[in-house]
């Protein structure tokens, strides 16, 4: 059989295949303590998305971008596949609801992306024309797509006919979860989407009896092509959830892996952790996990000592340690980067932490701090190098550098930003080789295998010292069973300071309580790490930011800290620093209030 050139035709070989097999089962939360579920068949996926694609090619819409907001999984699939089919661009993107940072992140994706139309639900249809109309595009079509996928839509139903696409034209741009006012679009091509998915496959094993799927949303790249578009690719069958479902009952997620047969899927550290916090003895009791033979961890980097107690905690709903499939990925390199062997243990290096903060991995000395590194397997379908980001020179093994990439799964570059993509996706070695991704990752080659260690951005110099921020934030929640998220990062006054962010629960009489823990922080810090922690805010659940797949947003963090954004309920802040914050709310316009000590 031939090659498919692009996703359209084999998202269109799937469904002429298995027209009566079922594509995906959209879960939801039932009566009681059970799970419901919508099921689309191929056939079905095939009918609603060739009906919109005609739909939009009818308009013009080849090469133009379209936004695709919903909630419901079988409108984003059916707008999805419909985008490709009619050669648009889609733009998947979080549907501006909630949160005033998803409105604000939405209306900046419209501006940049430039789109023409954009696909909705009648629910939302409304809030998202006024949104269009606020933000000065209401040239921008809003359509209801629910109103039209089912059956014949405005003016009967539309011709297709194929689109004609090369395997360079871009597919779709992947929004990275960076900065709210800056978001970047990655173009990811046809030809990148064909060649992560056979890396995937390969990586992982699946196969057409393969049953993928999981809760993170489809504008995150695990969501997307990792839970929705695999399947497809497949030709097997995917279970998906809304995020919302897992946030609030995390043991919906492990119910629908054992309810629904899942074999492969997961996320990062964020939802085991969940897990282990908020899942009852006795809704243990009940779960089924014997089937869940790929237990994808996508963290960066990943911890042991989360994999340990989930693997501890499951074992007697049949979950297996081995399960775990520690791997590494971005959305810049469309997926997956590098990934194991399933149901072989990951390799895992307990290393010298001093020689890690001058970026080199070295054994374990004993009586020394450590730091136990965990494998994200080989390289996946592309080439990877570990280089010296100042010099660009390729550096030995055993020796800490920024993480390149340079393979077909690697994107073209970011939607309309030739400066950005000139440094991150057009990197040239000291050698002269050329067309390397820079992917902001520190990590290190050990036997072939790829560790990462950290983000080159969110590392900390302090005295001269390079410390790794999640180390200082895995080491604070320690401090106390009331500690939830952390963040950490470095400011610079006169010298550099350690500020800790830390999410704490607290009761009625908080007072004394906090200053008592805030100074446990700071104790902790200097005792574990010989660096003075000046500045440390206790702060409520929910504040610390984190991307909608559970990375830290540290960068975010740091500014919200220096432009007095951040409401503390307790806090001590140094002089110094303290001058700093005001100057960043001065220049904002702002100022801070609520806290609990000004320290």
């Amino acid at each position: 059989m031939a090659v498919p050139r692009n996703f359209t035709e084999l998202a269109l070989r799937r469904i002429h295949e298995r027209p009566e097999a079922t594509a995906y089962q959209f879960v939801r939360p039932g009566p009681g303590e059970g799970l419901e579920a919508d099921s689309l068949s191929y056939g079905e996926l095939g009918a609603r998305s060739l009906h919109l694609a005609g739909w939009l090619q009818e308009r013009g819409c080849h090469g133009q971008r379209v936004l695709i907001l919903h909630t419901d999984g079988t409108q984003f699939v059916t707008s999805f596949l419909g985008c490709l089919l009619a050669g648009a661009v889609a733009v998947p993107a979080p549907p501006p609801s909630g949160a005033r940072q998803n409105v604000e992140r939405v209306a900046n994706i419209i501006k940049d992306a430039a789109v023409s139309y954009l696909m909705t639900d009648s629910h939302n249809a409304s809030a998202v024309s006024q949104l269009l109309a606020t933000i000065g595009h209401p040239e921008v079509v809003c359509l209801a797509t629910d109103r039209m996928t089912g059956g014949a839509g405005p003016g009967g139903a539309p011709e297709w006919s194929e689109p004609g696409l090369f395997p360079d034209d871009v597919a779709y741009l992947q929004y990275t979860s960076g900065s709210v006012s800056e978001p970047k679009g990655v173009m990811v091509t046809h030809r990148n989407m064909l060649a992560n998915q056979e890396a995937v496959r390969q990586g992982m094993r699946t196969t057409r009896e393969s049953v993928v799927g999981g809760w993170l949303p489809f504008h995150h790249d695990m969501g997307l092509a990792g839970h929705l578009l695999h399947p497809l690719w497949l030709g097997s069958r995917g279970v998906l959830m809304p995020p919302v479902s897992f946030v609030k009952r995390p043991v919906n997620w492990l119910r629908m892996i054992g309810t629904y047969g899942i074999t492969t899927g997961g996320g990062p550290n964020l939802g085991y952790d969940l897990c282990l916090r908020r899942v009852t003895d006795e809704q243990l009791a009940g779960l089924d996990l014997s089937g869940w033979t790929t237990a994808v961890n996508g963290a960066e980097p990943v911890r042991v000592e989360t994999m340990d107690a989930f693997a501890e905690r499951f074992a007697p709903a049949g979950f297996r340690r081995s399960a775990f499939y520690p791997c590494y990925g971005l959305a810049e390199a469309t997926l997956l980067v590098s990934g194991g062997s399933p149901g072989a243990p990951a390799l895992e290096r307990t290393v010298d932490k001093t020689d890690l903060e001058h970026h080199m991995v070295s054994e374990a000395r004993p009586g020394s701090p450590s730091r136990t590194l965990v494998s994200s397997g080989i390289p996946r379908g592309c080439e990877v190098r570990i280089v010296d980001p100042e010099s660009h020179t390729q550096l030995p093994h055993g020796r800490v550098g920024e993480v390149w990439v340079r393979g077909d799964s690697v994107a073209h570059g970011y939607w309309n930003r030739p400066l950005d993509n000139a440094h991150a996706f057009q990197a040239t070695m000291a050698d002269g080789t050329d067309g390397y991704l820079r992917t902001g990752d520190l990590g290190v080659l050990e036997c072939g295998e790829l560790f990462v260690t950290g983000r080159l951005k969110d590392i900390m110099i302090v005295a001269g010292r390079n410390l790794y921020p999640q180390d200082i934030e895995r080491s604070v929640q320690q401090v106390s069973a009331l500690f939830g998220s952390s963040a950490a990062f470095s400011v610079e006054s006169d010298r550099d300071h350690v500020v800790v962010v830390q999410e704490v629960r607290t009761s009625r009489n908080y007072d004394t309580q906090l200053a008592s823990l805030a100074a446990d922080v700071q104790q902790c810090v200097a005792r574990e790490f010989e660096v003075a922690a000046e500045n440390v805010l206790l702060v409520r659940p929910g504040t610390v930011r984190r991307t909608t797949s559970g990375k830290l947003q540290r960068r975010a963090m740091r500014q919200m800290f220096l432009e007095g954004q951040i409401q503390p309920l307790h806090e001590v802040v140094a002089p110094e620093v303290r001058k700093l914050v005001e100057a960043g709310a001065d220049a904002r316009g702002g100022s801070r209030k609520g806290a609990r000590e000004r320290g």
